[in-house]
């Protein structure tokens, strides 16, 4: 799911927008005759009565006070996005919105706040709308929120088959973020099944480290990018999004800086979750390492019959990268 982080400005204050840009937010709610203002300090959208989305227009507020508002409100976001208004968030039945698919924008002013909205049936709203106090709270609030941005649970898989295959183009995806130990992206030949391919953080006797890299695989391969989609590594290009994944199912997004495609060495890796199989394609190197349950790396050149990596498993079928129900058989 694609989250979207608004931040309410008002009264207007300029060091409120410079942290919103500075923190990643992805608009800024504004006083009239404010949005000039905000521009001039950087590219961010603005939702205002002269903003980029003007309320009444492109965007709904709507009061919800109790359960029997909330028809109403699934109505209204029908047409456009609903910006919920309050006093107490907790009276809302989120829950039932939430299942309802119903686009409705939680405003909230705490931390704790913010995390529940995302969390919410496991699902989440999909947009928030962050009235904080002082700049630093806001700072902090955007910080921990963009640090871990949702969740994909992850299963441990048994590997079948290590075999090399011939040459090939793989891709090398360079972010713009400084990925740690256990983070990496989420590859492989079927958007059913996809590994855990560990970023080049460590220290090896062959390369220097490159935190901002994953050797992800051939240039066929799916990954999985924002919005609950896949993409082929070979359409990604730089200033696309990926999403970023750790050893516990928690995502981030990060930008492309630019991709790698050379002719190497592959192999194909197959594994196994139950009786369900499923493979990648990548380099045949030391350096291109899988990810153990403990988050430590594994090298696929050390990997034998019956290791366990971690995967990413869905029953979906997907088109153009979106989760589809018909019957998809990938071979």
């Amino acid at each position: 799911m694609n989250r979207e982080i608004w931040v309410k400005i008002d009264p207007w204050n300029a060091d409120m927008v410079t942290t919103a840009l500075e923190g990643g937010a992805n608009g800024v709610m504004v006083p009239e005759g404010f949005s000039d203002q905000v521009k001039a300090l950087g590219k961010i959208l603005t939702i205002a009565p002269d903003g980029d989305l003007q309320p009444g227009r492109d965007v709904f507020c709507a009061a919800i006070t109790c359960k029997e508002d909330e028809p109403e409100i699934v109505r209204m976001s029908r047409e456009k996005p609903v910006i919920l208004e309050c006093c107490d968030w907790s009276v809302i039945p989120l829950e039932n919105l939430i299942a309802q698919d119903a686009r409705v924008i939680m405003p909230v002013r705490c931390l704790e706040d913010a995390q529940t909205a995302f969390g919410i049936l496991e699902k989440g709203v999909s947009h928030i709308l962050i009235h904080p106090q002082t700049p630093s709270d806001l700072k902090h609030m955007l910080s921990v929120l963009r640090k871990t941005e949702g969740h994909i649970p992850l299963q441990p898989a048994e590997i079948v088959e290590i075999k090399t295959v011939g040459m090939g183009d793989r891709v090398c995806v360079d972010t713009c973020t400084l990925m740690s130990p256990g983070q990496g992206m989420l590859v492989g030949n079927s958007s059913s099944g996809l590994f855990l391919i560990h970023a080049e953080t460590l220290v090896n006797p062959y390369v220097a480290p490159r935190p901002f890299r994953v050797n992800a695989g051939a240039v066929h391969a799916y990954t999985r990018i924002p919005g609950d989609r896949t993409g082929y590594l070979c359409d990604l290009t730089a200033g696309d999004s990926v999403l970023l994944v750790d050893s516990q199912g928690n995502t981030t997004t990060a930008v492309v800086g630019r991709l790698k495609i050379e002719r190497r060495p592959l192999m194909q890796i197959t594994a196994r979750v139950g009786e369900f199989q499923f493979s990648t394609l990548v380099q045949n190197a030391e350096t291109i390492r899988l990810t153990r349950p403990d988050g430590m790396a594994v090298s696929v050149v050390q990997l034998e019959p019956g290791d366990i990596v971690l995967t990413a498993i869905e029953e979906a079928g997907r088109h153009f990268g979106h989760k589809i129900t018909e019957t998809i058989l990938e071979k």
